[in-house]
């Protein structure tokens, strides 16, 4: 009962090209998020990287930049959320099974 190494690499050089390709589409797409009533908009990317914020005129109180801040935060946490759950979509299939039991690093979404 012993593995083929050979076909044991080739599988892995397989997955770690499909999770790799994964990983740029998801810097391609994006999600949105907002706050306030759609006050404060926030885009991120699949990779979780905030790409825009775009703030109402309306939303900036001079005398309750709180508010604002309490805003963006809440609009950035939800795009960051969405952007996980958007990765998780698309590499879960790849990083759960085999490789993702091996604890192998860059394996992980």
């Amino acid at each position: 009962m012993g593995m083929d190494m050979n076909k044991l690499r080739e599988q892995m050089g397989q997955m770690q090209e499909q999770m790799q390709k994964a990983q740029a589409e998801l810097a391609n797409e994006s999600v949105e998020a907002s706050a306030g009533g759609g006050m404060v908009t926030v885009t991120a990317n699949g990779a979780g990287e905030i790409k825009a914020i775009k703030i109402d005129p309306k939303a900036i109180d001079p005398d309750d930049p709180e508010m604002l801040a309490d805003m963006v935060l809440a609009a950035v946490n939800e795009a960051l959320r969405s952007a996980h759950s958007l990765a998780e979509s698309k590499l879960g299939g790849l990083a759960g099974g085999a490789l993702g039991g091996l604890g192998l690093p860059g394996m992980q979404p």
